[in-house]
């Protein structure tokens, strides 16, 4: 029962990547220390660890359709002001019919033609309705040469009233147009309505007044539509930071696990069979190690719980401690040292996991007899009489997660065959560690052995 409870214990540990959008989140732990994710990660209303990360990369699909359904609102919102801009053409409409003949007869289509055509290539580009699609096929110039062209055709007819038709055009070439043919666009058409008025009214005051109405008409369009894309742009890569949180969170987690229970359920399983062992011929040594058994699994409960919450931290003199009763549980004399006090205290958290990995791959590969771990100021190697896997340490297994841990703290982890047999592992740092006051040595010095 006491087991169950430590295994519920382990469920409610959560995780999510929501904040992970924050700009300022940072992916990677410091020090090479396991953690959590970046900093502004929030554990505490999620769901659980295995459904989030599944699910929220399952859920990418849903979030573009969400991005996309945002996108398209905003292209509404824009086709609907740039249509219902069309109301001041209602002006030279009333003066076209109330005027009558030729130039009504001529103008009002011709206006309606324009107003359709202006309206149509929001619709058909912005929108994508299909009946009006043809009007931006090729591209928007074409487009906006034909509204230039109707509008060159409404000045024509009804002179300064008809030029004002430049002002749609502005604002269309704002919409549809990249930057700097877009502002290209806008200016060419401010300085036309210049041109043009002053040519009709003889007022700079008129001229300059609508010219800058025109070309500021067709700033404002401009700077919505910029600052929608760079909206959509920024929505979109904060979701890719979360994915990529995501995958990074998968990442931690399958590497941290498997370091942790690799090694726990090592011994355990060495500790079952040296009790399996003993039942008969010395029940009270058996019954020890079952005790001792059940220490080590509430042990291994305790850090998948702190791995999942993302806070796991390991103590290098813990971890020597542990390698000893480690070795001395599979029958492999130690050579352990009793102390790390010459190492960095940068390298001390890496140098743990060192430990523990090296330990259980001696345990559970060699066939070792002795297994011996030396400590420097900036180098750990653990290296064993066994014949250990040939070869150097190939990807996917826990060296290779060592190697990873070793590169975030500017160190270097190789494994493979020792110079005079057996197999090492070992850690340097690529940097020379800071000078540090000797230490007794004593300290230095010390080592623990035990027999099989």
């Amino acid at each position: 029962m006491r087991g169950e409870r430590a295994a519920e214990d382990v469920l409610p540990a959560r995780v999510t990547v929501a904040a992970m959008t924050s700009p300022s989140a940072d992916p990677g732990p410091p020090n090479g220390a396991p953690g959590g994710l970046a900093d502004g990660v929030d554990r505490r209303d999620d769901p659980l660890v295995g459904d989030v990360l599944v699910g929220d990369v399952a859920d990418a699909g849903r979030r573009d359709e969400a991005l996309a359904a945002g996108d398209l609102r905003q292209r509404r919102i824009t086709a609907a002001y740039a249509i219902a801009f069309l109301v001041f053409l209602a002006f030279p409409a009333v003066e076209l019919w109330s005027e009558g003949g030729w130039r009504a007869a001529v103008g009002l289509p011709l206006l309606a033609l324009f107003v359709l055509a202006y309206a149509g290539g929001y619709l058909g580009r912005l929108l994508g309705m299909r009946a009006f699609r043809w009007l931006t096929r090729a591209g928007p110039w074409p487009w906006l040469i034909g509204l230039t062209a109707l509008a060159a055709g409404l000045t024509a007819i009804l002179g300064l009233p008809g030029l004002t038709c430049l002002t749609y055009v502005a604002a269309g070439a704002g919409a549809t147009l990249p930057t700097r043919q877009s502002l290209s666009a806008i200016a060419a058409c401010g300085m036309a309505m210049f041109i043009g008025t002053l040519a009709y009214t003889g007022s700079w005051l008129w001229a300059s007044g609508l010219a800058f109405w025109t070309a500021g008409i067709g700033a404002i369009v401009w700077g919505s539509v910029a600052m929608s894309r760079h909206s959509d742009a920024l929505t979109r890569a904060r979701e890719e930071k979360a994915e990529l949180a995501v995958e990074l969170e998968r990442t931690r987690l399958a590497r941290d696990l498997h370091d942790i229970l690799g090694h726990s359920l090592t011994v355990i399983t060495v500790k079952a069979e040296l009790a399996g062992r003993l039942i008969d011929t010395d029940p009270a040594q058996a019954k020890a190690e079952i005790i001792d058994l059940e220490r080590l699994a509430r042990d291994a409960l305790a850090d998948v719980r702190t791995t999942v919450s993302g806070y796991r931290q390991l103590s290098l003199p813990t971890e020597l401690i542990r390698a000893r009763k480690a070795l001395q549980s599979a029958g492999i004399t130690a050579r352990v040292p009793g102390a790390a006090d010459l190492v960095d205290t940068r390298l001390r958290d890496l140098f743990a996991w060192v430990v523990r990995e090296g330990v259980t791959n001696v345990v559970r590969h060699s066939g070792a007899s002795t297994c011996e771990i030396t400590l420097g100021a900036d180098e750990v190697v653990v290296r064993d009489d066994g014949t250990g896997p040939g070869g150097e340490m190939e990807p996917g297994n826990g060296l290779t997660g060592l190697r990873e841990r070793a590169r975030q703290v500017g160190a270097q982890a190789t494994a493979g065959r020792a110079a005079d047999g057996g197999f090492e592992l070992c850690v340097r740092a690529t940097e020379p560690a800071p000078p540090r006051p000797t230490a007794p040595s004593s300290l230095a010095t010390k080592t623990q052995e035990s027999a099989r």
